[in-house]
Formats: C-alpha cells, structure tokens, sequence
C-alpha cells in the first residue's frame, strides 16, 4: 500500500509491506520493520481504550447512604452521584465524566468494598 503525508510544505512518501511474520514501513529512504504480533497488539489496545465504558468505583469501603441518580439520567463532570459513609464520614462521590447513567450497581443502604463497581456510564 502506498501514499503519502503531507507536513507543512514538504510531502513524505509512505509505503507499507505486509509479509507473513513482518510489517515493514518505509518512510522516504528509511525502513521500519515490526513483528505483525506487535501491530496487533497495539491496534487492539488503541480500540479498547477508545471504547471503554466510563466506571464509578468506591474509593474506601463503607455505607452507601444516598443516591443522587437514576438509570437513564444525563449527569456532568463534578456532578454528586453517591453520599458513601465511612468511619463516621460522609464522603461525596462525584462523577468525573460526562454523559448517560448506564448502570448502577449498589442500593441506598448497602455496605461497598473499595473498587466495588457503583456505576456505569456512557
């Protein structure tokens, strides 16, 4: 496969060979060579941070003692999700996304590990 990158005023040819264990790209006069298991592994790592879903976790163990959403809604960045009680604390657990309540996993009452997954987001 061949083209080229334009970069302000100066254009580059490309050129990609696909070999059986290999990828070489070569760039003007100069050659890169990878194992076809390394683009692929880097391929497949570009795809699943681009569509991973948005996750709540509880940053301590304790008490969810209230809940500020509901599935469905819309939420902002800094928006309160969740009041988690902890060592006499009540703890505010806001959202660091923006966008669509997916999931919730805990109800008002229910005691949480630390990691436990409270929500998901889209």
């Amino acid at each position: 496969m061949k083209f080229s990158i334009k970069i302000g005023d100066k254009e580059y040819p490309i050129e990609v060979l696909e070999g059986e264990e290999e990828v070489k790209i070569k760039v003007g006069k100069k050659e890169f060579s990878f194992k076809k298991e390394e683009v692929f592994l880097a391929k497949t790592k570009f795809e699943k941070k681009e569509f991973k879903e948005k996750r709540i976790l509880a940053p301590i163990a304790g008490t969810i003692s209230e809940i500020f959403v509901k599935e469905g809604d819309f939420v902002k960045e800094g928006q309160k999700l969740f009041l988690l009680s902890a060592m006499k604390m009540e703890n505010e657990i806001l959202s660091d996304f923006e966008g669509k309540v997916k999931k919730i996993f805990v109800k008002k009452g229910e005691n949480v590990k630390k990691d436990q997954i409270l929500l998901i987001g889209e």
